[in-house]
């Protein structure tokens, strides 16, 4: 009993697909699929961005940290859902809860500020070409990153520190296959309306606001090309800002109609294909998306790969 009591305190059932069990092989052979790419894809612009001094820039700069921030995303949340979805065991420590709860909010939030300072150096870029290199400056950059990441840390802290101190009253069973807000917060078997408002907010500042930033900046890029009067303008435009606008509206989009919209609107299971699209799809799209549309990022690639395939031959 006493063994019993213990477990039902330090431990959480995370349900996800559980009760359709036939669904399980077909989403873990998925998850795993993505999780791959995801690795392999994010190492890739990390690795290429660092060796190839061509893209030495404040975009890649930002696109290193993105590429850190989706890795550090992954691997705080897939090992644990393979786990789960590849044994009959469903059970996560409450350490283990806490600390996945933890690092996923860090770098989800540290992604949403990247991803407006982002949109920020696109409008430099496009729209004060000739000033550029002196409004980002690698100082500014470095202290732009490192306020995305405290950002993201302090948020972190605060909301674990009300979602993990609200009583369980034995209840364990989450209904879903991450530590995240909505399902832990209807574990609790107190009044949570004042955690939910505050929660809310944090979700205004670092949801809405952000992406009501990047849609203003990118409000500004186009009426500053549609003065240009050139075709070329616009594929400048495109191939500037799609791959970071495409990123933005497939991160913020699940996050958003996860945690802006009301939750009894929500049913359980598009709610779960909605957190499954977010945590595991959106990160193995980004490195594809910033690869298959960026010339740069393809010729860095390709340079890789020759100096590669020339030094084998020559040793």
């Amino acid at each position: 009993m006493e063994t019993s009591n213990r477990s039902l305190q330090t431990d959480f059932i995370l349900l996800g697909f559980s009760d359709q069990p036939q669904l399980e092989p077909i989403i873990s052979v998925f998850v795993f699929i993505c999780y791959m790419v995801t690795l392999v894809g994010n190492s890739t612009i990390i690795i290429v961005s660092y060796l190839d001094p061509q893209l030495h820039t404040p975009m890649y700069f930002f696109l290193c940290n993105l590429s850190l921030l989706e890795l550090g995303y992954t691997n705080s949340i897939t090992p644990q859902m393979l786990a789960n979805l590849w044994g009959q065991n469903k059970a996560i420590t409450y350490a283990g809860c806490l600390l996945q709860f933890f690092f996923a909010l860090v770098f989800g939030a540290t992604e949403t500020l990247l991803l407006t300072v982002m949109a920020y150096d696109r409008y430099a870029a496009v729209c004060q070409p000739l000033h550029y290199t002196v409004i980002m400056h690698p100082q500014l950059c470095q202290q732009m990153v490192l306020i995305c990441w405290l950002g993201g840390l302090g948020s972190a802290i605060t909301v674990c520190s009300w979602v993990f101190t609200l009583p369980k009253c034995g209840q364990r069973e989450v209904d879903s296959f991450i530590c995240e807000t909505p399902a832990l917060m209807k574990l609790a078997c107190a009044h949570t309306r004042a955690i939910q408002i505050a929660i809310f907010v944090f979700g205004v500042i670092f949801l809405l606001s952000p992406v009501s930033l990047i849609f203003i900046s990118y409000g500004v890029i186009a009426q500053a090309v549609m003065r240009m009067q050139s075709a070329a303008r616009w594929r400048k435009l495109l191939n500037t800002c799609g791959s970071h606008l495409t990123v933005v509206v497939l991160f913020f989009g699940p996050a958003i109609y996860m945690y802006m919209t009301p939750q009894n609107t929500t049913s359980q299971e598009k709610g779960k294909f909605v957190t499954l699209f977010y945590t595991i799809i959106t990160p193995s799209l980004n490195p594809l998306i910033y690869t298959l549309r960026n010339k740069d990022m393809k010729a860095a690639v390709k340079r890789m790969l020759v100096i590669h395939m020339v030094s084998k031959v020559l040793s």
